[in-house]
């Protein structure tokens, strides 16, 4: 399974990437965690990047295609991988398409995980965090009340909204993705990979429907 998932902040993607990782037994792959990691252990990718960053440049492409192309030299990879994260536009995915083609792991589909953004929009707003046991509540999909019994706060939350969860803030990132995703999608499409799937689900359903599409023509 060589796949690139896509979707927008709130789509579920990162739920269903981790049954995905069980259920195949691939790494997830994301250029974020690669550039934390490089970092961290001091590679000489990770000290360019880090330079980079110093200096308040962009980490360039082609660190993050060597640093992904070090990932998929693991052993873990060898049956596959999810990519989340990368590409970002249609430079990066050409630039991607040729390196796996190098590495004889070319993708099989490139899977997007499909929500309307006004849902989105609320989902993501929705967000609240109670200041004594930290649990994350959502006053539209998962309000106090409808989560197990809490001992610490006696199911009396104290919700507080998350800087980064502002209508202003979110409103930005779900813009910054439709205009990132959209080209994407066409070019994709054009290459016969993209698969549409409707995330609009409980989990259990929307994993269904990302595995038919996984195995579908």
């Amino acid at each position: 399974m060589r796949i690139v998932l896509l979707g927008a902040p709130g789509s579920g993607k990162g739920t269903q990437s981790q049954l995905l990782i069980k259920a195949h037994g691939v790494p997830q792959i994301s250029t974020g965690d690669l550039l934390r990691e490089a970092r961290a252990q001091g590679t000489p990718l990770g000290q360019k990047a880090q330079a980079a960053m110093d200096s308040g440049k962009l980490v360039d492409d082609a660190l993050v295609l060597g640093m992904i192309r070090e990932r998929l030299a693991r052993p873990d990879a060898a049956q596959g991988f999810i990519l989340d994260g990368f590409p970002r536009n249609i430079a990066q995915a050409a630039a991607l398409g040729i390196l796996l083609l190098e590495l004889k792991q070319p993708l099989e589909r490139v899977l997007l995980l499909n929500v309307d953004l006004g849902l989105l929009f609320k989902r993501l707003t929705g967000r609240r965090v109670c200041q004594d046991c930290q649990r994350v509540f959502n006053i539209v999909t998962s309000p106090p009340g409808t989560l197990p019994h809490c001992t610490q706060c006696g199911d009396m939350p104290r919700l507080v909204q998350r800087p980064d969860d502002r209508e202003e803030v979110i409103g930005k990132r779900l813009e910054v993705y439709e205009a990132q995703t959209k080209p994407l999608i066409e070019y994709y499409e054009k290459a016969g990979l993209l698969r549409v799937v409707d995330g609009d689900a409980d989990v259990a359903t929307v994993y269904a429907r990302l595995q038919a599409a996984m195995q579908g023509p």
